[in-house]
C-alpha cells in the first residue's frame, strides 16, 4: 500500500505541481532577463529550487557557507550523484553563480530557453572548438562577485563514488585566478538515482563547502595536484 500511495503522490501530486512552478519561473526569468543578476530574481530561482525538497518532504543540510567570501567569484566543483544535484546547488549556494550545462539541455523547450536567458552557459563537449568558445563565455561571466558552478566529472555518477575529473573547470580558475571552491553533495545519489523512476520521499540530502583553495596554490603545485586536491576535498565530506 506505501509504494502504492508514494507512486500516486510521485505521478499525480508532485510531477505536475513541480512542473507547473517549473514552468512559471521559466517564464518569469524570460520576462525579465535584463535583470538575470538581480537578487529578488536569483531568489524566486532559488524558491523554485527549494520547492523541490519541501514536495518531496526532504530534509536539507548546509555546512561550510562561512567558508565563502561576499562579492568574490569563484569556481564551484561539485560531484554529480542524481538530477537532484541540480536543485541542491541552485535553492542552497548563497552567492549569485551561472551553471556550466550540457549544450544538450539548451533543447528543452521554456527551461532551456531560460536557462539561457539567466546567463547559463552550454558547453558542446562534442566539438573541441565550440567547447573552447563555451569556456571564453564562462569567463566572460565571473564578475562583480558572480561565480559558476561545474560538475568536473561530465555525467552522473553510476555509483555515487566520485568519478575522474575533466579539466574545463579548473582551466576557467587557472586563466582568471580565482579559487577554487569544492562542494560535496550526500544523500542525492539515495534519494532519486540516474538507474531510477522513483524519488525517494522524507529523506535527508546535504551540501558541504570546503574551504576554497586559492591562488597561491597554483603557483606551489601543477595544475594535475590541484585537480586531485579539489577531488579529494569532495571525497573526504562524503557520508558513508
Amino acid at each position: 500500500m506505501k509504494k502504492v500511495l508514494h507512486f500516486l503522490y510521485q505521478w499525480l501530486v508532485f510531477f505536475p505541481i513541480f512542473l507547473t512552478f517549473t514552468l512559471l519561473t521559466a517564464i518569469i526569468t524570460l520576462l525579465f532577463f535584463p535583470f538575470k543578476n538581480s537578487l529578488w530574481l536569483v531568489w524566486i530561482q532559488r524558491l523554485w529550487a527549494r520547492s523541490f525538497f519541501w514536495l518531496t518532504f526532504t530534509k536539507v543540510e548546509v555546512e561550510g557557507a562561512e567558508n565563502l567570501e561576499p562579492n568574490q567569484s569563484y569556481v564551484f566543483v561539485s560531484n554529480h550523484q542524481s538530477a537532484t544535484d541540480v536543485w541542491l546547488i541552485y535553492g542552497y549556494l548563497p552567492v549569485v553563480f551561472k551553471w556550466i550545462m550540457k549544450y544538450e539541455l539548451k533543447k528543452i523547450p521554456f527551461v532551456g530557453w531560460a536557462c539561457l536567458a539567466a546567463g547559463h552557459v552550454f558547453i558542446n563537449r562534442r566539438n573541441p572548438r565550440l567547447a573552447q568558445q563555451s569556456l571564453q563565455e564562462a569567463e566572460k561571466v565571473l564578475q562583480g562577485g558572480v561565480s559558476v558552478v561545474v560538475f568536473p566529472e561530465g555525467t552522473r555518477s553510476e555509483d555515487g563514488n566520485v568519478q575522474k575529473f575533466k579539466r574545463g573547470a579548473f582551466k576557467i580558475a587557472f586563466d582568471l585566478n580565482l579559487p577554487l571552491a569544492p562542494i560535496t553533495l550526500n544523500g542525492c545519489f539515495d534519494m532519486w538515482n540516474k538507474h531510477s523512476m522513483y524519488i525517494k520521499l522524507g529523506t535527508k540530502v546535504k551540501m558541504t563547502i570546503s574551504k576554497p583553495i586559492s591562488q597561491k596554490e597554483y603557483t606551489q603545485r601543477d595544475e594535475a595536484e590541484i585537480i586531485e586536491q579539489s577531488r579529494q576535498a569532495i571525497i573526504n565530506q562524503l557520508e558513508k
